[in-house]
């Protein structure tokens, strides 16, 4: 299992991206969570097998999964240690 706390910047927010994202990650068999942060950037921490995950991550710097958004940059830290989420969620 591998973990990553991503920050995506760009238009991310008021296109539903969040919604896309965790779509994205359910299709993977990710867990985790995706939250709005009040600099205009969208947060998440994601895990899961390390094939799905990278994939993901590739996949969220296209950005095609969700036509409304732009994405600019992504801050990706990926981690050996497992949290243990259960599920994938919007905060």
């Amino acid at each position: 299992m591998m973990h990553a706390h991503i920050v995506v910047y760009g238009h991310v927010q008021g296109v539903g991206f969040r919604y896309s994202v965790r779509q994205l990650a359910i299709e993977h068999g990710l867990n985790g969570w995706v939250k709005n942060n009040l600099d205009g950037t969208v947060e998440m921490e994601v895990e899961g097998e390390e094939k799905p995950l990278t994939v993901f991550i590739e996949k969220l710097k296209t950005g095609r999964f969700n036509r409304f958004c732009r994405i600019d940059d992504l801050s990706v830290k990926v981690m050996d240690n497992e949290k243990g989420f259960k599920t994938f969620h919007i905060k």
